[in-house]
């Protein structure tokens, strides 16, 4: 049986805006609960993939440091933050603009007595492992949330600060609370191209 050629066929549109929410508040408590329940399928995913630790800490590293070599352009024009002028001013704006921003935390930050280019950001609360309550079996030099020293490590980057950021103490692994050490480097040279006459 043919169809009549003389009926409109009805295309169907599919709306797939997410319902409004009130409150910007709670938009980004939405986004940042679904970033940590796929992070932690993420982190569960490349454990089976790969069989050492290390393999695992430096894709989530590289994964990170691509996120924040991206991210930094979204934090200077959200946040409208003025160039800082010394690496302690820097690292406070990490803790209480960058990881308030995204992550909804304010780390405590500590300076170490002997340089000033070595900094440490205390987490009360890590937001990564809300839904995490110990390493998989087997996994004891596994970094969780490795993906923040990537991100941190990028986007200094991107404003010409080459940086050592690692996990200095972690919750999972059985320390008292998450601290993430960060060591300036020194700051990069901005490549400037002179004009040929």
């Amino acid at each position: 049986m043919s169809r009549p050629t003389n009926r409109r066929q009805d295309n169907h549109k599919i709306d797939w805006h997410l319902p409004s929410i009130s409150s910007s508040a709670s938009a980004h408590h939405m986004s940042r609960e679904l970033f940590v329940l796929t992070y932690g399928a993420l982190v569960a995913q490349l454990c089976k993939d790969y069989e050492k630790d290390e393999d695992v800490n430096k894709y989530l590293d590289r994964m990170g440091y691509d996120i924040g070599i991206r991210l930094v352009e979204d934090f200077l024009a959200r946040s409208a933050v003025r160039k800082c002028r010394s690496y302690s001013e820097t690292v406070d704006v990490i803790a209480q603009v960058a990881f308030k921003m995204y992550l909804g935390v304010t780390p405590s930050v500590s300076c170490s007595n002997t340089t000033e280019n070595e900094f440490f950001l205390m987490l009360d609360k890590n937001p990564l492992v809300d839904f995490v309550e110990e390493l998989p079996a087997g996994r004891c030099s596994l970094c969780y949330c490795n993906l923040l020293c990537g991100v941190i490590r990028g986007a200094l980057e991107m404003v010409h600060l080459a940086a050592e950021v690692t996990f200095v103490q972690d919750r999972l692994k059985g320390d008292d609370v998450t601290e993430i050490g960060i060591i300036f480097l020194k700051k990069l040279e901005d490549k400037k191209h002179k004009r040929k006459k």
